[in-house]
């Protein structure tokens, strides 16, 4: 295939992008970057979530679970919807009464300035890492696609990735975001549909006969009834993926602000309620994948890789499947990494503009402000990213997903605790315990260890419980005072 066509793709890939971006995003002030004036489509937000909260990593690395987990981790996407279903009646309207364009607001309101700003800390340490992380597979799979062996650098890549990114988010923020995060799920899902069209030519299936084969294989399997010290019985796997949904998207600002620009709560909800129903079928779609290039490997007799997560991307690279399936393949990667990394690096800068730096309050330059942060927080990721690169280790990027992880335990004790009780702790010391609970949780984690057991998903509640009652003790311990 003609070198000329990776460039080309990518280069019409973003002019669309640009296109839709200044269609959408209108005059371009705050009011559009933050909120889009409260009047987006709650279907186009919908819509655009489903490619939004599919990175790269997730494209790659769920068609091969099927490998050691067969078709279970669909009890976690039921888990998901119930999720989506406390997200949309529980805290929307929250949000939404108070009329919140960051949702950390809601812990000013509630505890004061001290909760406010260790909970948008959080965030912005936790986003920030899981972007640059995304945006490094995509960086490094198109250096070696383009200019491996040409000299230029890594970094020049990455600066001219992000810049693109930079581009055309600056002037529209969230507006422009509905739409193309809309596009770009469409994108995705055109990629993933064709390769698992592609993939029942190639085993001799009809689509029919491609269901009958998945719903009746041994890695069909959705259910684990029996076996309750396996990570994967369905009990755990469902609460699991409630509280996975609840933190990582009710109380996370890159989920919430898309949805926080419909024009009504009710819209939010129906946009919450049927992108959570839309998920299902989806990640049904990804493990659907996984099953047919595993038989399409059996049948041909090629070794697969010992990584699930490098079977579909060796696959797709080393021809096996045909260049077409190679480029479709890459063509979701880029949807699904630009797409959730531009909507991150918008939430970034909410959450600096709106949360640390306070411009609502000011009476001029605010719009101005806004920009200088926007492209200085593209600027940033640009050293996390060539850091990560030079690093060049699993155990690294692991580590940084870990660390993630942890930081939205005290954003979960923090909401919890404000919601189901109306005691007050003292202040001060709140950014204290959201400090202490993520490491009394690590070190009961190695503590484990040494017993043989292993947290999974349970570190969540650990760390969100732990928060919790060191905030219920302060509530006491501020009764007493008062007293």
């Amino acid at each position: 295939m003609n070198a000329l066509y990776v460039p080309a793709a990518i280069a019409i890939y973003f002019v669309l992008l640009y296109v839709i971006s200044r269609w959408a995003g209108g005059k371009g002030n705050n009011d559009a970057f933050f909120r889009a004036h409260r009047r987006s489509p709650w279907w186009v937000v919908a819509f655009g979530m489903l490619g939004a909260s599919i990175s790269g990593v997730s494209l790659v690395s769920v068609p091969g679970l099927v490998l050691t987990q067969d078709m279970t981790y669909m009890q976690l996407c039921v888990g998901f919807f119930f999720g989506y279903l406390v997200v949309a009646f529980v805290l929307l309207p929250i949000y939404y009464k108070w009329n919140l364009t960051s949702i950390y607001t809601y812990l000013n309101i509630r505890f004061g300035p001290s909760a406010y700003r260790t909970g948008a800390a959080f965030f912005f340490l936790s986003k920030l890492l899981g972007m640059s992380v995304r945006l490094y597979l995509i960086c490094l799979i198109l250096h070696r696609l383009l200019f491996d062996g040409t000299g230029i650098p890594f970094a020049l890549v990455v600066t001219g990735v992000v810049l693109l990114i930079w581009g055309y988010t600056a002037r529209g923020g969230v507006k422009s975001l509905v739409w193309t995060d809309a596009w770009q799920t469409l994108c995705l899902l055109s990629a993933l549909l064709l390769i698992a069209y592609r993939l029942c030519q190639l085993n001799g299936f009809t689509v029919s006969e491609a269901v009958d084969y998945i719903t009746n294989h041994e890695y069909g399997r959705w259910w684990e009834w029996e076996n309750w010290t396996s990570p994967q019985h369905f009990l755990k796997q469902v609460l699991s993926g409630i509280f996975i949904v609840v933190v990582m998207t009710g109380l996370d600002q890159d989920a919430m602000q898309k949805n926080l620009t419909c024009k009504s709560v009710r819209d939010a909800q129906k946009d919450m309620c049927s992108y959570g129903f839309f998920f299902l079928p989806l990640n049904w779609l990804f493990l659907s994948v996984g099953v047919l290039m595993i038989a399409f490997a059996q049948n041909e007799g090629i070794a697969l890789p010992q990584n699930s997560d490098e079977i579909l991307p060796m696959l797709c690279q080393s021809g096996y499947l045909g260049q077409d399936v190679f480029w479709l393949f890459f063509l979701g990667l880029m949807a699904a990494t630009f797409s959730s990394a531009d909507s991150a690096l918008t939430a970034l800068t909410t959450t600096c503009c709106i949360d640390l730096l306070d411009i609502e309050k000011r009476e001029k330059g605010q719009e101005q402000i806004r920009k200088k942060v926007h492209f200085l927080l593209s600027i940033l990721m640009i050293p996390v990213i060539v850091m990560i690169h030079l690093l060049n280790h699993t155990s690294v990027i692991d580590a940084i997903y870990v660390l993630a992880s942890y930081t939205y335990g005290p954003l979960l004790g923090m909401f919890a605790f404000g919601i189901f009780t109306r005691r007050m702790p003292q202040t001060k010391m709140i950014p204290w315990v959201a400090l202490a609970a993520p490491l009394v949780t690590l070190l009961l984690q190695r503590m484990a260890l040494r017993m043989d057991y292993h947290f999974g998903y349970e570190l969540l509640l650990l760390n969100g419980g732990l928060t919790y009652a060191g905030l219920y003790m302060l509530s006491f311990c501020q009764d007493r005072n008062k007293k």
